[in-house]
């Protein structure tokens, strides 16, 4: 069990989801603090989670061993500036759930020197069924890297990376990912109900199979190209589906899909960092 003091700055949908998780692992909310300037949402906050909040981040800094960076892009230069005169003796950890935002970038508005792990996580974190991505600094020890992990393990799956440039890569594929499979359900129950079937015989069928499909792969030590075709016999309805699909280059437009969707991560970094 961790026994860190963890504070966040912001108080949005993701820390709620991670405070959340953290205290359903044993965390004690005594040792959660959050720096949140709405009023009202620190009052929500307190009531739901028991937890501490104040106003600005310059509480958290002396009281915390873990700060979560957990505001929106935009602010993060302006938040991380405000708090680089105040880290002169102590050095937290540094997490940052910010979207696009590099850790060269981070450092510099910190001050330099901080250790800092950039994460992306995605939305399905918010039901604690989510997928991140991490990549610690060189100022990143052992432990930090590990108390990194078991933080943003309680609302998924974690994977490291060894380069930032992946994390990129993490944003294409499950960072937006979850937009692909709602837009993959939506147009298999559209079409369903184009073939006659009703809207919510579609919609139930049509989100049960790609939740079983997705437990099936979860559970399974084959792969999904394995799994496709044990379910696909030979001249059979799945056959015609899949080869259909094929045939129309699906498997193209997912490499441009996800292709598209790095650059465009890159290019936000790039005009985010400035």
């Amino acid at each position: 069990m961790l026994k860190e003091k963890i504070g966040f700055i912001g108080g949005g949908n993701m820390a709620s989801s991670l405070i959340g998780g953290l205290i359903a692992d044993g965390i004690a909310p005594e040792q959660i603090t959050v720096a949140e300037p709405n009023e009202e949402r620190r009052a929500t906050l307190r009531a739901h989670f028991a937890i501490n909040v104040v106003e600005t981040g310059a509480a958290l800094l002396a009281s915390t061993d873990v700060i979560i960076l957990a505001v929106k892009p935009q602010v993060i230069h302006e938040v991380c500036s405000a708090m680089s005169a105040q880290l002169k003796g102590h050095s937290p950890l540094f997490i940052s759930v910010a979207a696009g935002i590099q850790v060269k970038d981070i450092n510099r508005w910190l001050g330099g020197e901080q250790a800092i792990v950039r994460t992306m996580p995605n939305t399905p974190a918010l039901i604690r069924t989510g997928a991140t991505g991490l990549f610690a600094n060189a100022q990143v020890s052992k432990e930090q890297h590990e108390l990194a992990e078991s933080i943003l393990r309680a609302v998924g799956v974690t994977v490291w990376v060894e380069k930032e440039d992946e994390i990129d890569i993490v944003t294409a594929l499950s960072g937006s990912g979850p937009a692909y499979f709602f837009l993959i359900i939506e147009l298999m129950q559209q079409s369903a109900q184009k073939l006659g079937l009703n809207e919510e015989s579609s919609r139930l069928l049509a989100l049960q199979t790609a939740f079983g499909a997705t437990k099936m792969a979860l559970e399974s030590s084959d792969d999904c190209a394995i799994l496709r075709h044990k379910v696909t016999s030979p001249g059979g309805t799945t056959e015609r589906a899949i080869g259909i699909m094929l045939d129309n280059k699906l498997d193209e437009t997912i490499d441009k899909a996800l292709t598209g969707a790095r650059d465009r991560a890159r290019e936000l970094a790039e005009q985010l960092g400035q």
